[in-house]
């Protein structure tokens, strides 16, 4: 699968109540969760994305209490992917499980800017920053967790998968 979209950039340790302010957690439904994405770093975030940006994060991104409820909101929210310098290991868990396909990629996280364009490859991990011509390397994701992305998570591939 290949992502295109405008970088939205955060910096280090964006714990998952930044990402889901726990004051919305009475909620499973993903799409009130997502109009509440990002909103105590920036309330106007989710006013400003469009379906298929990128999220841009630091060292340690999804932090915290183990909520599935953050990558829940960042994909409802119209987010593509994740690129960060490195995932909280909940964080990435949680991502994959709800089908947000995060990557690793600390050079392109440090050097791409809010509002450049990126384009990122899941089956290779080659990323281009489209504005400044760049390329960076991330861990490709692998086959089977692909197809939890194009489940749509975990509980669909798991339904799918036994469906006769």
């Amino acid at each position: 699968m290949i992502y295109v979209g405008k970088v939205w950039k955060f910096g280090d340790d964006i714990n998952t109540d930044a990402i889901i302010p726990a004051r919305y957690l009475n909620s499973s439904d993903p799409l009130e969760l997502a109009k509440h994405c990002m909103e105590d770093a920036d309330p106007d975030f989710v006013k400003k994305i469009s379906k298929g940006d990128i999220m841009i994060g630091g060292k340690n991104f999804g932090c915290g209490s183990s909520r599935e409820h953050a990558p829940v909101s960042i994909k409802f929210a119209g987010i593509s992917c994740v690129v960060a310098e490195s995932f909280a290991r909940i964080f990435f868990r949680n991502s994959f499980n709800m089908g947000l396909p995060i990557f690793d990629s600390l050079k392109a996280a440090r050097e791409a800017s809010t509002g450049d364009e990126l384009e990122v490859d899941s089956e290779t991990g080659k990323i281009k920053n489209l504005t400044t011509g760049k390329s960076y390397t991330a861990v490709p994701i692998p086959a089977f967790m692909q197809d939890l992305i194009s489940a749509g998570g975990l509980m669909n591939y798991v339904v799918k998968k036994n469906e006769f």
